[in-house]
Protein backbone atom coordinates (compact mmCIF):
# COMPACT_ATOMS: atom_id res chain seq x y z
CA UNK A 1 0.00 0.00 0.00
CA UNK A 2 2.87 2.46 1.11
CA UNK A 3 4.59 1.69 -2.32
CA UNK A 4 1.26 2.72 -4.45
CA UNK A 5 0.70 5.90 -1.91
CA UNK A 6 4.64 7.03 -3.07
CA UNK A 7 4.35 5.63 -6.69
CA UNK A 8 1.25 7.79 -7.13
CA UNK A 9 3.16 11.25 -6.86
CA UNK A 10 6.21 10.19 -8.43
CA UNK A 11 4.55 9.30 -11.42
CA UNK A 12 2.51 12.81 -11.29
CA UNK A 13 5.76 14.76 -10.50
CA UNK A 14 7.23 13.19 -13.71
CA UNK A 15 4.30 13.73 -16.34
CA UNK A 16 4.40 17.50 -15.04
CA UNK A 17 8.15 17.90 -15.73
CA UNK A 18 8.74 16.18 -18.68
CA UNK A 19 7.12 18.67 -20.85
CA UNK A 20 9.06 21.52 -19.60
CA UNK A 21 11.85 19.20 -19.74
CA UNK A 22 11.36 18.78 -23.73
CA UNK A 23 9.98 22.24 -24.15
CA UNK A 24 13.97 23.38 -23.05
CA UNK A 25 15.37 21.13 -24.91
CA UNK A 26 13.47 22.53 -28.01
CA UNK A 27 14.77 26.18 -27.13
CA UNK A 28 17.86 25.34 -26.51
CA UNK A 29 17.99 23.52 -30.14
CA UNK A 30 15.86 26.81 -31.88
CA UNK A 31 18.49 29.25 -30.39
CA UNK A 32 21.57 29.35 -32.64
CA UNK A 33 25.31 29.20 -31.33
CA UNK A 34 26.52 32.44 -29.93
CA UNK A 35 29.09 34.13 -32.63
CA UNK A 36 32.66 33.93 -31.79
CA UNK A 37 34.76 36.76 -31.92
CA UNK A 38 37.37 36.64 -34.44
CA UNK A 39 40.64 35.44 -33.77
CA UNK A 40 43.95 37.35 -34.31
CA UNK A 41 45.96 36.11 -37.61
CA UNK A 42 49.15 37.81 -38.94
CA UNK A 43 52.40 37.78 -39.49
CA UNK A 44 56.36 39.23 -38.92
CA UNK A 45 58.44 39.73 -42.34
CA UNK A 46 62.37 40.71 -42.42
CA UNK A 47 63.81 41.36 -46.04
CA UNK A 48 67.45 40.94 -46.30
CA UNK A 49 68.01 43.79 -49.21
CA UNK A 50 71.66 43.30 -51.17
CA UNK A 51 72.15 45.91 -53.58
CA UNK A 52 75.11 45.37 -55.60
CA UNK A 53 77.51 48.25 -54.78
CA UNK A 54 75.25 49.61 -51.94
CA UNK A 55 74.95 48.58 -48.12
CA UNK A 56 72.81 45.72 -47.09
CA UNK A 57 69.75 46.88 -44.96
CA UNK A 58 66.66 45.02 -43.46
CA UNK A 59 63.40 46.22 -44.36
CA UNK A 60 60.36 44.94 -41.92
CA UNK A 61 56.84 44.37 -42.11
CA UNK A 62 54.43 43.14 -39.16
CA UNK A 63 50.60 42.72 -40.20
CA UNK A 64 48.12 41.81 -37.53
CA UNK A 65 44.12 41.57 -38.83
CA UNK A 66 41.17 40.69 -36.68
CA UNK A 67 38.15 39.89 -39.00
CA UNK A 68 37.80 43.21 -41.22
CA UNK A 69 40.68 45.33 -39.09
CA UNK A 70 43.99 45.28 -41.09
CA UNK A 71 47.02 47.39 -38.70
CA UNK A 72 50.47 47.25 -40.44
CA UNK A 73 53.77 48.94 -39.82
CA UNK A 74 56.63 48.87 -42.10
CA UNK A 75 60.14 49.96 -41.71
CA UNK A 76 62.50 50.75 -44.10
CA UNK A 77 59.69 50.75 -47.06
CA UNK A 78 59.91 54.55 -48.30
CA UNK A 79 63.33 55.34 -46.81
CA UNK A 80 66.28 53.86 -44.76
CA UNK A 81 65.03 54.78 -41.42
CA UNK A 82 61.11 55.46 -42.30
CA UNK A 83 58.63 53.95 -40.65
CA UNK A 84 55.75 53.90 -41.32
CA UNK A 85 51.98 52.67 -39.59
CA UNK A 86 48.65 51.85 -41.51
CA UNK A 87 45.07 50.73 -40.83
CA UNK A 88 43.14 48.90 -43.40
CA UNK A 89 39.68 47.04 -44.27
CA UNK A 90 40.04 43.82 -45.59
CA UNK A 91 37.64 42.49 -48.29
CA UNK A 92 37.08 39.32 -50.29
CA UNK A 93 34.92 37.39 -53.38
CA UNK A 94 35.23 34.17 -54.49
CA UNK A 95 36.13 30.57 -54.29
CA UNK A 96 37.72 28.76 -57.10
CA UNK A 97 39.44 31.92 -58.10
CA UNK A 98 39.42 34.19 -54.75
CA UNK A 99 39.96 37.70 -54.76
CA UNK A 100 41.43 39.88 -51.49
CA UNK A 101 41.47 43.48 -51.44
CA UNK A 102 42.54 45.86 -48.23
CA UNK A 103 42.87 49.27 -48.83
CA UNK A 104 45.04 50.90 -46.24
CA UNK A 105 45.53 54.85 -44.95
CA UNK A 106 48.19 55.92 -42.59
CA UNK A 107 51.19 58.05 -41.83
CA UNK A 108 55.15 57.55 -42.86
CA UNK A 109 57.57 59.26 -40.27
CA UNK A 110 61.89 59.32 -39.49
CA UNK A 111 63.27 60.31 -42.64
CA UNK A 112 60.28 61.20 -44.40
CA UNK A 113 56.73 63.08 -42.79
CA UNK A 114 53.42 62.21 -44.87
CA UNK A 115 50.06 60.60 -45.25
CA UNK A 116 49.95 57.54 -47.42
CA UNK A 117 47.21 55.64 -48.78
CA UNK A 118 47.41 52.69 -50.48
CA UNK A 119 46.18 49.33 -50.81
CA UNK A 120 46.84 45.38 -50.77
CA UNK A 121 45.56 42.63 -53.13
CA UNK A 122 45.93 39.05 -53.83
CA UNK A 123 44.09 37.01 -57.02
CA UNK A 124 44.40 33.15 -55.56
CA UNK A 125 43.49 30.02 -58.45
CA UNK A 126 44.06 26.70 -57.77
CA UNK A 127 48.16 26.90 -59.00
CA UNK A 128 48.63 30.82 -59.72
CA UNK A 129 48.53 33.46 -57.74
CA UNK A 130 48.98 37.25 -58.07
CA UNK A 131 49.71 39.88 -55.49
CA UNK A 132 50.65 43.99 -55.12
CA UNK A 133 51.00 45.91 -52.81
CA UNK A 134 51.04 49.93 -53.44
CA UNK A 135 50.97 52.97 -51.81
CA UNK A 136 51.90 56.55 -53.08
CA UNK A 137 53.69 59.09 -50.93
CA UNK A 138 52.15 62.66 -52.06
CA UNK A 139 55.12 64.26 -49.60
CA UNK A 140 57.98 62.21 -50.68
CA UNK A 141 61.05 64.32 -51.53
CA UNK A 142 61.49 65.94 -54.11
CA UNK A 143 58.58 64.81 -55.38
CA UNK A 144 54.96 62.45 -54.80
CA UNK A 145 56.29 59.29 -55.08
CA UNK A 146 54.24 55.90 -55.86
CA UNK A 147 55.83 53.27 -54.07
CA UNK A 148 55.10 49.18 -54.93
CA UNK A 149 56.20 45.39 -54.75
CA UNK A 150 54.07 42.92 -57.08
CA UNK A 151 54.63 39.23 -57.21
CA UNK A 152 53.00 36.68 -60.66
CA UNK A 153 53.58 33.07 -59.54
CA UNK A 154 53.30 29.45 -60.20
CA UNK A 155 52.20 27.20 -57.48
CA UNK A 156 53.28 23.21 -58.35
CA UNK A 157 52.71 22.25 -54.74
CA UNK A 158 50.94 24.32 -52.19
CA UNK A 159 54.27 24.64 -50.22
CA UNK A 160 56.24 26.29 -53.21
CA UNK A 161 55.99 29.38 -55.27
CA UNK A 162 58.17 30.71 -57.97
CA UNK A 163 57.58 33.38 -60.83
CA UNK A 164 58.28 37.14 -61.40
CA UNK A 165 58.72 39.95 -59.34
CA UNK A 166 58.86 43.63 -59.64
CA UNK A 167 59.14 46.96 -57.12
CA UNK A 168 59.28 50.68 -57.47
CA UNK A 169 60.87 52.09 -55.12
CA UNK A 170 63.67 54.96 -54.29
CA UNK A 171 65.48 53.14 -51.58
CA UNK A 172 67.98 51.36 -53.86
CA UNK A 173 70.21 54.52 -55.33
CA UNK A 174 70.75 52.65 -58.58
CA UNK A 175 69.27 54.94 -61.21
CA UNK A 176 66.06 52.51 -61.65
CA UNK A 177 63.22 53.20 -59.92
CA UNK A 178 61.35 50.04 -61.32
CA UNK A 179 63.37 47.14 -60.18
CA UNK A 180 62.30 43.63 -62.34
CA UNK A 181 63.32 39.96 -61.21
CA UNK A 182 62.43 36.41 -60.54
CA UNK A 183 61.60 34.62 -57.06
CA UNK A 184 61.65 31.46 -55.50
CA UNK A 185 59.24 30.66 -52.29
CA UNK A 186 59.17 28.00 -49.72
CA UNK A 187 56.34 27.78 -47.75
CA UNK A 188 55.50 26.00 -44.28
CA UNK A 189 53.03 25.99 -41.67
CA UNK A 190 53.93 29.33 -39.45
CA UNK A 191 57.19 29.67 -41.71
CA UNK A 192 57.66 30.61 -44.95
CA UNK A 193 61.45 31.49 -47.28
CA UNK A 194 62.29 33.26 -50.15
CA UNK A 195 64.98 34.59 -52.64
CA UNK A 196 64.35 37.74 -55.45
CA UNK A 197 66.19 38.22 -57.90
CA UNK A 198 66.17 41.89 -59.41
CA UNK A 199 67.78 43.41 -62.30
CA UNK A 200 69.41 39.85 -63.29
CA UNK A 201 71.25 40.66 -66.79
CA UNK A 202 72.20 44.33 -65.26
CA UNK A 203 75.29 45.29 -63.27
CA UNK A 204 72.11 46.71 -60.89
CA UNK A 205 71.64 43.98 -59.33
CA UNK A 206 69.55 43.46 -55.93
CA UNK A 207 69.51 40.30 -54.18
CA UNK A 208 66.50 39.90 -51.50
CA UNK A 209 66.15 37.49 -48.77
CA UNK A 210 62.92 37.24 -46.92
CA UNK A 211 61.97 34.85 -43.62
CA UNK A 212 58.31 35.94 -42.27
CA UNK A 213 56.16 33.90 -39.59
CA UNK A 214 52.30 33.78 -39.45
CA UNK A 215 50.24 32.82 -36.55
Amino acid sequence: MWAARLAAPCLLLAAATAPLDARAAEESEAQPPAAEAPAWSGSLAAYLNLPRGNEAYVTGIAIANRGALHLEARSNYEGMDAYSFFVGYNLGVGEAVRLDFTPILGFVTGSTHSVVGGFEATLTGRYADAYIEFEYVPDAQPSGYAYAWSELAFRPVDWFRIGLAAQRTRVHDNGRNLQRGVFAQVKGKHVSGAVYWFNPASHEQVTVISVAISF
